[in-house]
């Protein structure tokens, strides 16, 4: 039947738990699924939308400079024009210096974690779906997967995790790798009661152990590890809501702070968990830094401050951020998912990603751009709107998550940027990066608006490897080489 399936491949990422609960009335009151779910994602996402200030659009990255063995995009930089379903192009998928290693699965969600436990065993962790339930549409199984990635040719799941968080993590999933810490805070689009699921895998990461499941996160949608693994923070993001939870006994887990004075969406700390950099969606959307010292040093009653706040004129809806230090320099790794207003206009600003110089703490400045042709107003504004899920306000050409393989000089970083698949970006001079790799799978286009590629996760990476591992919300699980030097 048309009508399920294609209202559920709408709603996928944005807008389908809003719908839940609130679906009923919309729908009485005669308004379409895709018109009621657009309204339910802008009303949960108004935050985002205010900012100061004229905008003024960054220029594009240079085209990546594809290899042998490459199979390039055929137009503008990320696109899949709608030409290309109908002459087979599309089904081929588009790789700039990248060769695809391995694959499982049909469904994917928006984090993807790499993994070595005590043993040497290597592990992949990624939520299982964009959203709770939809995977059904794929005739694949809920919850988070576990895969064994001994060999990376060949995944094999050895594990589903359906506890409560993480059957329905949304963006909550989270990995400590310093105390082999797997966790979630039961999440939608909108928000959800938040029960955290904390698993240990440091044993045999192929057998994730529950530790505790518990209503600690109050409501739920997105999350963050302090780097020692001792404080799983959670935010509520469709409202304000902060929540930081002792994890030092993953089996008794307890609420050391809480705060209803921030509306974030992911979270990142500096090297020693005493400043919190937030994905700030509150009146003025952008970063704010907190100073979370006494939450990281369990003073009783912790008083947490705001150290300084930024904004940038293509703001969005920020997505979360990546502490890095490059030639011994503080940076942030800032993305934001889709376009302010949801829309597919120029008028709508892409916020894709940047690089924030937070060497001065106080004073944090934007010091470059990463963005493909297809973000900026005159793509948005040609016939570019016509392609595959190109209009969709919870797909579409943007970013939603990016990630480096390391904190300290990482050399590159990943993003997947929705329809434009995966993108990799040298940051070796963070001033000026460059596109050089992309790996972009579109699904089929066999029924309107129901096509394209789904790319939402974060990637991890196997360093000694040079291979990214991310997951595209209707392909699955890919595990991607980086060849021809671009990952030097």
């Amino acid at each position: 039947m048309l009508l399920p399936r294609l209202s559920t491949r709408l709603l996928l990422t944005g807008t389908a738990g809003v719908l839940v609960a609130t679906g009923a009335v919309a729908m009485a009151a005669g308004a379409s699924p895709v018109s009621a779910a657009t309204a339910a994602y802008q009303a949960t996402h108004a935050r985002a939308n205010a900012v100061a200030g004229t905008t003024r659009t960054p220029a594009a990255l240079a085209k990546a400079v594809c290899g042998p063995g490459s199979r390039p995009e055929t137009g503008r930089q990320g696109r899949v024009p709608l030409a290309d379903y109908s002459n087979g192009r599309a089904a081929q998928g588009y790789t700039c210096n990248v060769a695809e290693v391995g694959h499982i699965g049909t469904t994917g969600g928006f984090k993807t974690f790499r993994y070595v436990d005590r043993t040497g065993r290597v592990c992949a962790f990624y939520d299982g779906t964009l959203l709770v339930g939809t995977s059904t549409t794929h005739a694949a199984p809920p919850g988070t997967v576990v895969l064994d990635m001994t060999d990376p040719a060949h995944p094999v799941e050895t594990a589903r995790l359906l506890t409560p968080a993480m059957d329905s993590p949304h963006e909550s999933l989270a990995l400590n790798a310093k105390r082999g810490l797997l966790a979630a805070g039961m999440g939608s689009p909108a928000t959800a009661p938040g029960i955290v699921d904390v698993y240990d895998v440091s044993q045999d990461c192929r057998h994730p152990v529950l530790k505790s499941t518990s209503p600690l996160g109050i409501l739920g949608h997105e999350s963050g590890f302090s780097p020692d693994g001792r404080t799983l923070w959670i935010s509520t993001t469709s409202q304000p809501g902060v929540t930081a939870i002792d994890v030092t006994n993953p089996s008794l887990p307890s609420i050391v702070w809480r705060s209803t004075a921030y509306t974030f969406h992911g979270m990142s700390f500096n090297g020693d968990g005493t400043r919190l950099y937030g994905a700030d969606l509150g009146d003025v959307a952008g970063l704010a830094v907190l100073d979370v010292s006494q939450v990281q040093r369990r003073v009783a009653n912790p008083v947490v401050k705001q150290v300084s706040h930024l904004t940038w004129s293509t703001v969005s809806i920020p997505q979360n951020t990546q502490a890095l230090t490059i030639k011994g320099r503080k940076y942030l790794l800032e993305f934001d998912e889709y376009a302010r207003n949801t829309g597919a206009t120029g008028a709508d600003p892409v916020g894709a990603a940047r690089m924030i110089d937070v060497q001065d703490e106080k004073h944090p400045k934007v010091v470059s751009d990463i963005r493909l042709a297809v973000h900026q107003p005159a793509a948005r504004d040609s016939d570019q709107k016509s392609d595959v899920g190109a209009n969709l306000p919870v797909q579409g050409y943007a970013a939603h998550y990016c990630a480096a393989p390391k904190t300290v000089d990482p050399g590159i970083v990943a993003c997947s940027m929705i329809l434009s698949g995966l993108r990799v970006i040298d940051v070796h001079d963070p001033l000026h990066p460059r596109e050089v790799a992309y790996f972009n799978k579109p699904a089929p286009n066999t029924l309107p608006l129901i096509s394209g590629a789904y790319a939402m996760s974060a990637p991890s990476f196997d360093v000694a490897r040079k291979t990214v591992w991310y997951s595209d919300g209707d392909s699955g699980f890919y595990a991607v080489k980086i060849t021809n030097g671009a990952w030097r």
